[in-house]
């Protein structure tokens, strides 16, 4: 089982949307796979990123609630941003 790393940004990120329980709770369960190296449905619309997230991926949480993360190593998933689209990617 790999452990959850989370940048700065998405630590922002995550206090922005502690509230919205089910925001947090399709968050929580998209972590689980990610952590247990559980491969992402196509429903949540998994890719690779370019440009400024060059090396992420990116999956669709719920509509325009995206998560950014990359799983690189062996033992950690990093997270780096979540939020909509205008948010991440100004």
């Amino acid at each position: 089982m790999k452990e959850l790393r989370y940048s700065t940004k998405a630590r922002k990120d995550l206090k922005k949307y502690r509230n919205n329980s089910r925001k947090m709770q399709k968050l929580y369960e998209l972590l689980n796979l990610l952590i247990k190296d559980i491969e992402i449905p196509e429903t949540f619309l998994p890719h690779k990123l370019i440009g400024q997230y060059k090396g992420c991926m990116e999956c669709h949480i719920e509509g325009d609630f995206l998560l950014i993360w990359i799983d690189e190593d062996r033992n950690y998933i990093d997270v780096i941003r979540l939020g909509s689209h205008s948010e991440l990617f100004e």
